[in-house]
C-alpha cells in the first residue's frame, strides 16, 4: 500500500499518549556505550490486529544483546499488564543500572516508576516522539508484525498470545543477529562479555557499540 500511495482509513490505536500531570525524565542513553547484558533495558507497547479487533502487546528487552525478557498482551491500555511484565523480567534476570521508556501514561505513571525506583533503577525516557531513542524494540516490532503477526492472520487471543510466544522464543534461542557476532539474543545475554568485546569485534558490532 505504501508504494502505491495507499494509507488506510480506519485510525491506528494510540499507544504513547502522555499523561499531563506525570513527571518525564530525561533521556540517559544519548552517547552511552551500552556494553553488556543488564546495563540498560527498554520497552514499549505496540498493538497487534487480528481477524477481528486488536491486541496490546508490551515487552522487556536487554538493550546490549536485544533479548526479550518478559511480554503481556492486553485487550485495554491499563498500566496492569505493563507493570506484571516488568515484575517477571525483574524477578527472573535481576535488575538493569538503567529503565528506558517512552513517555506514554502507562510507563510515567507512578505504578511503573515506582517499581523501577523501589529497585533503584534510573529511568529514563525517549525525547516527545522520538522513535529512534528506543530504535530496537521498534526494529522487534516490524520483525514480529511482518514475520508473524500478519501472515496468521489469528481468530482469538488465545491463538494470537500462543503464536506470539512461539515467535520470541524462536527470535530469543534460534536466530542469530550479525550484530551480535552471530549468537542469538540468549547466548549474548547468557554468555558475552560485551566490555571485553568491543576490541575484538566484528566492525558493525564495534561500531554500535562505541556510537
Amino acid at each position: 500500500m505504501a508504494k502505491m500511495g495507499l494509507a488506510a482509513i480506519y485510525q491506528r490505536p494510540r499507544t504513547s499518549d502522555p499523561h499531563p500531570e506525570h513527571r518525564i525524565y530525561p533521556y540517559l542513553l544519548r552517547k552511552l556505550a551500552i556494553t553488556r547484558p543488564n546495563h540498560v533495558w527498554c520497552t514499549d507497547i505496540t498493538y497487534l490486529p487480528m481477524r477481528r479487533g486488536f491486541l496490546y502487546l508490551v515487552a522487556i528487552m536487554d538493550w546490549a544483546t536485544r533479548k526479550v525478557l518478559a511480554w503481556r498482551v492486553s485487550n485495554t491500555m491499563d498500566v496492569g499488564f505493563c507493570v506484571e511484565a516488568l515484575k517477571e523480567a525483574l524477578a527472573r534476570y535481576g535488575k538493569p543500572e538503567i529503565f528506558n521508556t517512552d513517555q506514554g501514561s502507562q510507563f510515567t505513571g507512578f505504578a511503573f516508576t515506582g517499581v523501577l525506583q523501589a529497585a533503584n533503577i534510573k529511568i529514563s525516557m525517549d525525547g516527545r516522539g522520538r522513535w529512534m531513542d528506543n530504535v530496537f524494540i521498534e526494529r522487534l516490532w516490524r520483525s514480529l508484525k511482518y514475520e508473524c503477526v500478519y501472515l496468521n492472520d489469528f481468530e482469538t487471543g488465545s491463538d494470537l498470545r500462543n503464536g506470539v510466544g512461539r515467535w520470541f522464543d524462536y527470535y530469543n534461542n534460534h536466530r542469530p543477529h550479525s550484530t551480535l557476532a552471530g549468537r542469538t539474543p540468549t547466548e549474548a545475554y547468557e554468555q558475552i562479555d560485551f566490555s571485553d568485546q568491543v576490541g575484538h569485534a566484528p566492525p558493525d558490532l564495534k561500531t554500535k557499540l562505541a556510537a
